[in-house]
């Protein structure tokens, strides 16, 4: 079998993501409590929109600081995705090592396209323009229309795609579209999952 492209999950794949600590590290920034934070970005939808693409960057940090009384630019933004963000260096490695063309998909909004570069500098260079969101499509994994579409971007066909996710319901989506996909949440299971398809 032909693998032209390894298409990849970002939190829980590429990063270990922990939201109780971005929801602390942004009530510690904009001086408020983190029940507020919570309350503003999760309880409200706000989150939701954002990685729906109801609302682009700009729109959603303008809500968010309405709902918390405090500015709030993309840096801090960032900061607050960063500290829950933990690079997962046995997953990067082994990427790195890759002369397969990689590419991103992940249920985030908008801003997670520039907070990629930050959160993960090694490998990013080998990403850039094939960074796609649920945000981007106004689709979420795992309806397989959000494969599709990435695909069809990329100029990829799905039986050439692997696909790798930490949520099985995301890769029985990818399936379901046709392309190739397993669950992978660490370097070793990486490392399998490359070894089976004989990716290199």
């Amino acid at each position: 079998m032909q693998i032209d492209l390894l298409l990849l999950d970002v939190d829980g794949v590429l990063v270990r993501y922990q939201r109780a600590q971005r929801v602390l590290q942004l009530a510690h920034a904009l001086d408020v409590p983190t029940q507020a934070v919570q309350a503003a970005l999760y309880d409200s939808g706000l989150e939701a929109a954002h990685d729906d693409g109801t609302l682009d960057g700009p729109a959603y940090l303008e809500r968010l600081a309405l709902q918390l009384g405090r500015s709030v630019d993309v840096p801090a933004w960032i900061a607050a995705r960063q500290a829950a963000s933990h690079p997962q260096q046995a997953v990067l490695h082994r990427l790195e090592r890759l002369q397969l063309p990689m590419a991103v998909l992940t249920n985030n909004g908008a801003l997670m396209k520039q907070a990629l570069p930050i959160l993960l500098p090694e490998l990013f260079p080998a990403l850039q323009e094939r960074v796609f969101c649920s945000a981007d499509f106004g689709l979420r994994k795992p309806a397989p229309e959000v494969f599709l579409r990435t695909l069809e971007t990329l100029g990829v066909a799905p039986a050439h795609t692997l696909f790798v996710d930490d949520l099985f319901a995301n890769v029985r989506g990818a399936r379901a579209a046709g392309l190739h996909a397993e669950t992978v949440r660490d370097g070793r299971g990486l490392g399998k999952v490359l070894k089976r398809y004989a990716v290199r």
